[in-house]
Order: structure tokens, then C-alpha cells, then sequence
């Protein structure tokens, strides 16, 4: 069953109900919603809703190759009885930041002598970069292990390199393999967890194997690191996933470091779910690494400082301020060359793109446009390029196909990056549009709003929110439960917000009156006025105020009826 929507964006969502038949009772509900997450057997209801803790999830549910992790975790113990130095070289993502912390302090327990690496963007660029590494040999001739941390796996050849500099390699790694699969001395590898919980993981075996005091303790307290890794890379939070943020958050929620005591202080926030890591945290984690150097963020999480912690945590709310206005540049000017029809796929290249945001732009152009893009920032000859996608169009396998345009890259189904020749920036649209137009189906490139069911407001009370909570932590693969309550009778409308983009509605169905948000909804505003009917779709939340707490209806979309 499908419904037009009601919205003035350029591409509308189709309504699309998983279950037509009103449902009116809480009992069949939550039946239902768990249903429509694909669960129907008593032993994954029980898997869902209690799911395992990871301090009890095994090697082989994790994919990972048990004879090279062992491999990994016995050259360690050598570089520690030998007095060896080790370096950890992570990624300057908020992901990999929070896996290198994880496995930086993991060493340190063992007393190992470990530094971090996190590379700079601008000079070094994404992944192993021999020059560094050449450096790095030079300031530590006892350096002789590099642990990579969320990247590696597209290494290829430059391992061969990092051993001839009497360096062994472990190369730690989440992303889809290259073309050239790199030779380390081991490789700790699987494609179903976050770069940050592979560190976890591995962590929690190095301290269990090496018998450390107090293990238990302390790699659960890293869940955290883990937890925000896994929402920043946008994992489905499903299965192992759902685990590491259902027993992170909580550590999160009760963390000692001042470094994230003072990031939540400066960014308002006190209870932390899905929405504060991957809309709040995050980005202001990874604002540094976009903008000036990741390690400052590594500091953040890892400092013990808390007068330093709070002084970290205010020059990265600053320094997120500054990112979030270069990628409104950089989106104003992408919107303003982008034709109202655009292409399957849009690729966009200017040297005025911030290399840091091309990312966070290209994402704002899929979500305005839904359809895949790219955004390219040219600096002389070699481009920089950051590509998001869509769900049923693998990004990064259609970017490989056409591997004898550019120079490396790598990435996920939904999000890559990749460095190309300036000159080839032309033939590598034509190229990859010509590929889109062969599985990019017009139906695919339809928005989607999923909704569960439709519902009465008067089911909605303490009840039905206690049972919603059950499927938390919600986000990509389990969203939060949406329904559909068609006929509502606007009773007030107000928008709010600093640039008055939000709206605010009063609605009434029968006897039932609920106060209601609809974030971004501000625009259509003029059209709505007390007694105007309305089908709505929403999810339905906790509104606190001035320590009162009231249940919120949060709109995704609404159609004017009457």
C-alpha cells in the first residue's frame, strides 16, 4: 500500500507500509514490529532482545582467522620481552581514532612501548604512507611492529616496502579487500564490524591471552570507544553490531574521561543514544582529522587530564563550527551547479572543495537528491574524491570497475574515497553514469519512508514506550518503530528553531491530544492552520522540559487532507 506524500523536496518519499491492517492492541504491535524487522522465531526474538555480550562472542561468529590473530598476539609478547617499539598507525576518522585509543592503551597495559600514528590529511592522505613510515624508522631505529587500525587491507605492495625497513606489519582492517591482497605478518580481518570494534575485539584477546590483571574491567570500559566507532561508520545495527552499541552505550553513558565528560559539557548533551554518537559526537570527533590534525581527537579520548580534557573538547567544538560552515559552502555551491534533473550519478570537481568535507558534502547531495554522488576537490594534478551512495548501488564495486582511471582507492558499498588524475575526472563520470544506467532503476532512486504500521493515537502511552525502548539501540538495519495515524486534526501550529526551519504542531485524533516536531517541516508551514486535517508518519519519542517529561510525537512526513 503506497501513499503520495505531502513535501516540497525536489524527490518524494513514497510511503510504503510494511503492515496494512490497523493495528489497535500494544500485544499485536510489538508482534508486528518485530516482524517487520525479520524476526520470527522465539530463538531470534530472544537473540534480538537480549543480545549476546561481546565479552562472550567468539572468534568464528566474528569471521576472524584464529591462527593469525594468535600469530599477531605472539609478536607482540615478543616486542615486550625484547623491549621492541610498536606503533600504532591508525585512520583519521572517528572510527579509526577510537579503535587506535582502544589498542594504544590496550598495549600500554601489557607494558609494551607503543606510540599512535594518526596521519595528517593533507600531507600524508588516507592509509600507509611509506614517507611516514621511513620517518618514523629514522626518529625509533627500535621501531620494528606497525599495527594498522581501520585501514590495510588496499596496502598491497607498500607492505613488501614497510618489511624491507626491517618493520613487520599486523594489519587490522574492516573495508573490502583490493586488488593486491597485502603479505603482513598477520592479518586480523572481517568485514563484519567496525574498525574500532575489530580493535576491541582483538584487544580483549591479547589481555585475556597474556593474562593481565583486572582485563575484564578494563576492555569493557573500552566498549565506548567501540560503541562510537561502530554509529560514526554507520554499521546496520544488527547482530554483533547491536551487541557492541547495546553494552557501549551504557559505558559511554557512565565514561570517567575527561575528554568526553568535556565534549558532552560543550555540546549540551547528557544522556547518550544512537542520535547524540552519530550526530553529535562523531562529527565532532572526525571534525579534527577533516580539518586539522586527528591526533587532537585521540588526545581528547585518552587524556586523564580533566582541566586538559575540557581545553581539548572546546577547541574541537570550535574547530566543528568552522567544518560545519565550509560544508555549507561547499553544498551551496554543488546545489548551484547541479541540474534540477541531475545524472543517475553526480559527480561534481572544483578546486574550491575543501579536501576535509567532500565527504559530508556528497552525503548532503544524496540526501537532497537520493541518488548516488561524488564530490571532487582538484589541487593540481591528482584530485581528491569522496563518493555516498545509495541502498542498491555498491559504490565502491562500480568505482572498481573502472580502476584504470584512478589512482587508489577504497572504501564500502555505501561510501568510498579515492585519488584520480585531474584529467581523467571527465571520462570517469561519463564512464561511471554509463555503469549506474545499467542497474540504477528508476524504482531504486525512488525515496522510500518505511513505516511499520498504521495506529490510533490512543494506544500511544508509558506502555508503548517502554516496549519501543526494547528495540534500542535503533539506526541503519534497525529502525526505529514508525507508524502511519491518518485523519489527525491540527489543533496549533508554530515553527521554531534559530532559523525557523522546524515545526511545531499540536494534533488531536478522537479525544487524544499529542504536542509533535517535524524537523526541517518549517517550509510548509503557511499551509497548515488549526482545524487543517492531516495523515502524519512518525516515531515517537521522550520530550524533557524543565525536568517534566512528556511522550512526542516526531513527524517523518505528513499529506494535507482537508
Amino acid at each position: 500500500m503506497n501513499h503520495g506524500s505531502r513535501t516540497k523536496e525536489n524527490y518524494k518519499k513514497r510511503w510504503e507500509i510494511l503492515h496494512t491492517p490497523q493495528v489497535s492492541t500494544l500485544e499485536s504491535l510489538i508482534k508486528i514490529l518485530l516482524k517487520n524487522r525479520g524476526i520470527k522465531k522465539e530463538s531470534e526474538k530472544k537473540a534480538f532482545l537480549e543480545p549476546k555480550d561481546p565479552m562472550n562472542i567468539g572468534l568464528k561468529e566474528l569471521g576472524i582467522d584464529k591462527e593469525s590473530l594468535e600469530k599477531a598476539i605472539s609478536r607482540i609478547d615478543k616486542a615486550r620481552k625484547k623491549g621492541e617499539h610498536i606503533i600504532i598507525y591508525g585512520d583519521y576518522d572517528a572510527d579509526g581514532i577510537t579503535g587506535t585509543a582502544t589498542l594504544w592503551e590496550t598495549l600500554h597495559d601489557i607494558g609494551v612501548f607503543v606510540l599512535p600514528h594518526i596521519p595528517e590529511r593533507f600531507s600524508e592522505g588516507y592509509g600507509l604512507n611509506l614517507e611516514s613510515v621511513k620517518k618514523l624508522k629514522e626518529n625509533d631505529p627500535d621501531l620494528s611492529l606497525i599495527i594498522t587500525v581501520d585501514h590495510g587491507i588496499t596496502a598491497g605492495n607498500k607492505v613488501n616496502e614497510v618489511k624491507k625497513m626491517g618493520i613487520d606489519m599486523i594489519i587490522t582492517d574492516h573495508h573490502q579487500k583490493g586488488k593486491i591482497p597485502p603479505e603482513p605478518l598477520a592479518l586480523i580481518y572481517t568485514t563484519k564490524i567496525s574498525g574500532s570494534a575489530l580493535a576491541w575485539f582483538f584487544s580483549r584477546e591479547i589481555l585475556k591471552k597474556l593474562k593481565v590483571k583486572d582485563f575484564e574491567s578494563r576492555i569493557r570500559e573500552r566498549l565506548q570507544m567501540a560503541a562510537i566507532g561502530t554509529i560514526a561508520d554507520q554499521l546496520q545495527l544488527i547482530d554483533i553490531n547491536r551487541s557492541i552499541v547495546k553494552y557501549g552505550l551504557p559505558e559511554l553513558n557512565k565514561t570517567k574521561r575527561p575528554g568526553l565528560i568535556g565534549l558532552f559539557a560543550e555540546s549540551g548533551i547528557s544522556e547518550i543514544g544512537p542520535y547524540e554518537v552519530g550526530f553529535i559526537i562523531a562529527p565532532r570527533i572526525n571534525s579534527m582529522g577533516r580539518l586539522r590534525h586527528g591526533l587532537e581527537s585521540l588526545r581528547l579520548l585518552c587524556t586523564k587530564d580533566k582541566v586538559r580534557g575540557i581545553q581539548i573538547a572546546n577547541t574541537i567544538g570550535k574547530v566543528n563550527l568552522e567544518r560545519q560552515k565550509i560544508v555549507d559552502e561547499v553544498v551551496v555551491h554543488a546545489l548551484s551547479v547541479t541540474q534540477e534533473d541531475p545524472p543517475k550519478v553526480i559527480v561534481l570537481a572544483d578546486e574550491k572543495y575543501h579536501e576535509g568535507v567532500i565527504g559530508l558534502a556528497a552525503a548532503r547531495l544524496v540526501e537532497k537528491f537520493y541518488r548516488p554522488a561524488i564530490v571532487i576537490s582538484k589541487k593540481g594534478n591528482v584530485a581528491k574524491a569522496s563518493a555516498r551512495s545509495i541502498t542498491g548501488f555498491n559504490i565502491i564495486e562500480t568505482i572498481r570497475k573502472l580502476d584504470k582511471y584512478y589512482i587508489e582507492g577504497g572504501g564500502h558499498p555505501m561510501a568510498a574515497g579515492f585519488s584520480i588524475k585531474s584529467e581523467n575526472i571527465e571520462i570517469f563520470t561519463k564512464e561511471i553514469n554509463k555503469l549506474a544506467n545499467e542497474t540504477l532503476t528508476d524504482e531504486i532512486l525512488q525515496k522510500r519512508l518505511r513505516i511499520d504500521c498504521q495506529i490510533n493515537l490512543e494506544i500511544i502511552n508509558s506502555d508503548l514506550m517502554k516496549e519501543i525502548l526494547v528495540f534500542e539501540p535503533t539506526g541503519l538495519g534497525n529502525p526505529e518503530p514508525v507508524f502511519l495515524t491518518p485523519g489527525v486534526e491540527i489543533l496549533s501550529a508554530g515553527v521554531v528553531g534559530r532559523d525557523k526551519k522546524h515545526l511545531k504542531l499540536k494534533v488531536k485524533d478522537g479525544e487524544y491530544i499529542f504536542d509533535s516536531i517535524y524537523f526541517g517541516g518549517g517550509e510548509i508551514y503557511s499551509e497548515l492552520n488549526s482545524g487543517t486535517v492531516v495523515d502524519i508518519v512518525y516515531s515517537v519519542g521522550e520530550n524533557v522540559w524543565n525536568g517534566k517529561s512528556s511522550i512526542q510525537l516526531k513527524i517523518k512526513d505528513l499529506r494535507k487532507v482537508s
